[in-house]
């Protein structure tokens, strides 16, 4: 089976990001988000961040964007750029699994081809990084399988992956905060 059949199938797969290895699942599926949860170990309170293919695709989870926003989003997008956004109390019930009980959500627009298209044809994915809480993560497809084993349904091994991780930034009633300066440098 294909990485995107993989991946439309509800299945998890490790694929090198712009930054770094990540788990990949479908976004729109709590089983799939939640045995990544399974599979990572991870704290049950910590969202994963969401990969989009498009700036306009955040609004499928309840996020909105000012214009002024949008605009902030177009200069850094795609690209190494996590922006946390609040979800619409009207979203926020039927995202739980994803917010985990924030009520906001981390998207990024990555830079990296194969993964625009990826998207494009998946749909939003979660893509928390390739490694258990608390342990380095995997700068290749060898490390991941020590990590995972056969807890993940396909590897795609594109040699060592050793970025530096996204810049994180908070929009919140149209005010931006920086929350770890990464790749991108803001001011």
């Amino acid at each position: 089976m294909d990485l995107i059949s993989v991946l439309k199938n509800n299945n998890i797969a490790i694929v090198a990001t712009d930054t770094l290895y990540g788990i990949l699942g479908n976004a729109f599926n709590k089983e799939t988000v939640e045995r990544i949860y399974d599979v990572k170990g991870r704290d049950e309170n910590k969202p994963f961040i969401v990969l989009i293919p498009a700036i306009e695709t955040v609004s499928q989870f309840g996020a909105t964007l000012t214009d002024d926003n949008k605009a902030f989003l177009e200069k850094y997008w795609p690209g190494p750029l996590t922006v946390i956004l609040p979800i619409s109390p009207e979203y926020q019930e039927q995202f739980s699994y994803l917010h985990r009980g924030t009520n906001e959500l981390a998207f990024r627009l990555p830079a990296k081809q194969s993964l625009q298209e990826l998207l494009r044809q998946t749909g939003p994915l979660v893509a928390p990084s390739a490694n258990p809480q608390g342990l380095s993560p995997a700068f290749t497809v060898e490390e991941a399988k020590n990590y995972f084993g056969d807890g993940i349904d396909y590897y795609q091994d594109e040699g060592r992956v050793e970025g530096l991780p996204s810049t994180i930034v908070r929009i919140s009633n149209g005010e931006i905060t920086v929350i770890r300066q990464g790749s991108i440098s803001i001011a």
